[in-house]
């Protein structure tokens, strides 16, 4: 979507004198503005003129959205965290060049409250989705189904994230099928390096993954050998390429999970299955819920 003040907003970025960290930070808030328009989340008045786009109400509303991590081009984990407090520094400190450029003065804002997590299912809740899942492992209704339930029975297990589940690979499964590695990956910013941890399956786990792998073996068998991981796709989907005719090249079944994938199947498989009422909206709620479980 065209925004006449973007186009306005480049020409005075390209005047700013700025050193390299300066133009990255610069245009990181040239990308959230972008989306913070194209996603309504400013009037559209500020779209089509600067002086709007860097009004004090305008900026005070991207800004408070934007520490929320929503306007993140990105998925950290399979989600939008809020932005660290250095990229809030960094944010603030661009809009008072941009503004001291266009002749404004620096914007004032105020404090931000401290941003309230999603709220995690309690230990009932968990305890009822387990039983839940037990008698769904037993009347598994499709390879859909096979891997939603697998998905879960392994997050219960293993606490992972979706970044981990999606590098799982079948030979991080034990010979027995009783253990699996999991290669954790902190989440950006905690300054803690990736390590491997080998888990104990639980009898729901090993359950539910006997369900997946015959189909999943089903699902690679065109692929000759060459499938390694444990979460593959389970139709066509396009790889987000274009071929020289300008259509989408399409990954074939069997490919490896991607991360945005297997968000979709967790929102979509919650209603599907008649799980909404013990899944939370968001996977990551999940793993966190498990976390504060001990």
């Amino acid at each position: 979507m065209a925004h006449p003040a973007l186009a306005r907003l480049d020409a005075l970025l390209d005047s700013l004198p700025a050193g390299t960290a300066r133009r990255r930070q610069l245009g990181m808030v040239r990308q959230e503005l972008t989306a913070a328009l194209d996603g309504s989340v400013l009037p559209s008045a500020a779209g089509r003129s600067l002086q709007r786009l860097l009004d004090d109400a305008t900026l005070r509303t991207y800004v408070r959205v934007a520490r929320t991590g929503a306007l993140r081009s990105r998925l950290v984990n399979g989600e939008k965290p809020p932005t660290a407090k250095a990229t809030n520094t960094a944010r603030q400190d661009c809009l008072d060049l941009i503004r001291e450029a266009a002749g404004l003065p620096p914007l004032l804002l105020e404090e931000p409250s401290p941003v309230e997590l999603r709220p995690t299912p309690g230990s009932e809740r968990l305890r009822i989705l387990r039983r839940r899942l037990g008698d769904e492992v037993s009347r598994i209704l499709s390879p859909g189904h096979a891997r939603f339930v697998a998905v879960l029975a392994i997050v219960l297990d293993t606490r992972a994230r979706a970044g981990e589940l999606v590098a799982q690979r079948v030979i991080h499964l034990s010979d027995d099928r009783s253990r699996i590695r999991v290669v954790r990956k902190p989440q950006h910013g905690t300054g803690a390096a990736a390590a491997d941890e080998t888990v104990a399956l639980s009898s729901l786990g090993k359950a539910a993954l006997a369900q997946w792998l015959p189909f999943r073996a089903e699902l690679t068998e065109p692929l000759q050998g060459s499938a390694t991981a444990l979460w593959v796709s389970l139709s066509h989907n396009h790889a987000g390429a274009i071929d020289e005719g300008g259509r989408h090249r399409f990954r074939m079944p069997g490919m490896p999970l991607q991360q945005r994938g297997l968000i979709r199947s967790y929102n979509s498989g919650r209603q599907q299955y008649g799980l909404a009422h013990l899944l939370p909206p968001k996977l990551e709620q999940l793993r966190r819920a498990l976390e504060d479980s001990g």
